[in-house]
């Protein structure tokens, strides 16, 4: 619809933009202020060698609701630790910005695309296979990227106005066999869905409505914890490991690989949790109480396995891994930093019952388990041989067993946190 086309460039940057600069006659680089240190390194590289080649250089904060350097500076240069503290400090600067209007032919007016017959073969979008990936081994399509599909997904639930109004992340099923929250994680995290158009679309509803749910367990409050982890990234050295983070807990973990293994295959022999790892590692996406039952049995809660383990799994698997979330959540859960209430511990049993008495999901994700009796499926090692037999899945040959003994690891682990 537009005069212009999509240049995939591969190679390193700093190799990469010298060439283009000199090819194409460059006087103007554009580009979305990126909080991650490694980006942030990055782009500070490119930016001195356009300075170099005499390119102007206009950063743009687009990808958080707020500049997060503005939001350090105004707390003394620190990230504010505190929900309440970040939530202060923006009241002061005000409601985020509107999102910037579609781009028309009338805004590119002048501006021609130069492209040529080989722009595919030097430009195109590359395939799965040069990724690296094999397309046999690509699990289940849910959640399709890209822009359209972001947004079709956005009007379909700002269609659903009781439901936003009334949405309270807490009180969401981790068990659901659909999505009981939005799964526009992905979208914002890849930048196909704005933020802001995100937040003022959820505005316009809220503004039609005499009641509706408010912050932190909003949805405007759930794009806060965002800004909340994305703040906290920028501005906490370290932000995504233990040693040299000054606001993590620092503790001896085990070294178990065997755990780590176990727990990130599926393995644990605790039916709960090893259907929302499996879950993970087939669809690329799992509820948020999910991710904090796993993340709480991988570290304090059963298996003593370093946070920091935890979050390389979920930036390989997940579709939503964001660098600063990532790290903020495994902080959290794992007791090191933000949330120290470490004698909260999520039961493997007992928590996933809270929502799906039957087993349903379990019996989705493990179907090795299916045919077990609803007494049984969070427990199946408890269930009589010849419930086991019926079932046709024997514990210990077809389904492993517990990997620790969940009350007595708790326990010690807790002794261990103190």
């Amino acid at each position: 619809q537009l005069p212009g086309r999509l240049f995939v460039v591969q190679g390193c940057p700093e190799e990469v933009f010298p060439h283009l600069f000199h090819t194409w006659g460059t006087t103007r680089l554009t580009f979305e202020v990126d909080t991650e240190p490694p980006a942030r390194r990055r782009d500070t590289a490119v930016a001195e060698l356009a300075a170099r080649h005499g390119v102007e250089v206009i950063r743009e904060v687009s990808h958080t609701l707020y500049d997060t350097e503005r939001v350090l500076a105004l707390n003394d240069g620190k990230a504010p630790l505190t929900y309440k503290r970040l939530q202060s400090l923006l009241a002061s600067l005000g409601p985020p910005e509107k999102p910037a209007p579609a781009l028309t032919r009338e805004h590119l007016r002048g501006c021609r695309t130069p492209c040529q017959v080989s722009h595919d073969a030097n430009y195109g979008v590359p395939t799965l296979e040069e990724l690296g990936q094999d397309p046999a081994e690509v699990g289940p399509h849910l959640y399709p990227g890209g822009e359209t599909a972001a947004l079709a997904r956005l009007n379909a639930l700002m269609e659903r106005t009781a439901w936003v109004c009334s949405f309270k992340k807490p009180e969401t099923e981790p068990t659901s066999l659909s999505p009981s929250t939005t799964v526009l994680s992905p979208y914002l995290k890849f930048g196909c869905l704005s933020v802001r158009t995100f937040w003022w679309r959820l505005d316009e509803i809220y503004q039609g409505q005499q009641e509706h749910s408010r912050p932190p367990v909003s949805l405007h409050g759930q794009l806060l914890w965002r800004e909340f982890f994305y703040t906290a990234g920028a501005g906490i050295p370290n932000f995504d490991r233990m040693v040299g983070n000054p606001v993590c807990l620092q503790v001896d973990w085990d070294d178990n690989p065997q755990h780590l293994r176990a727990w990130r295959e599926g393995q644990t022999g605790y039916p709960f949790i090893d259907a929302i790892m499996t879950q993970l590692r087939t669809e690329g996406w799992i509820h948020h109480l999910a991710r904090h039952a796993v993340a709480c049995f991988l570290t304090r809660g059963d298996l003593w396995v370093s946070w920091e383990e935890g979050l390389k799994v979920f930036e390989e698997l997940l579709l939503d891994a964001d660098w600063s979330l990532n790290a903020g959540n495994w902080l959290w859960l794992s007791g090191s930093a933000f949330f120290h209430r470490y004698f909260h511990i999520y039961s493997p049993i007992a928590f996933g019952k809270k929502t799906d008495r039957d087993g349903a999901y379990i019996r989705k994700y493990l179907p090795v388990l299916k045919d077990f009796p609803a007494k049984y499926i969070y427990e199946p090692w408890k269930a009589p041989r010849a419930v086991q037999e019926r079932a046709g899945c024997l514990v210990g040959t077809h389904y492993p067993q517990p990997i620790v003994e969940h009350g007595a690891a708790s326990k010690r682990n807790l002794a261990r946190m103190k």
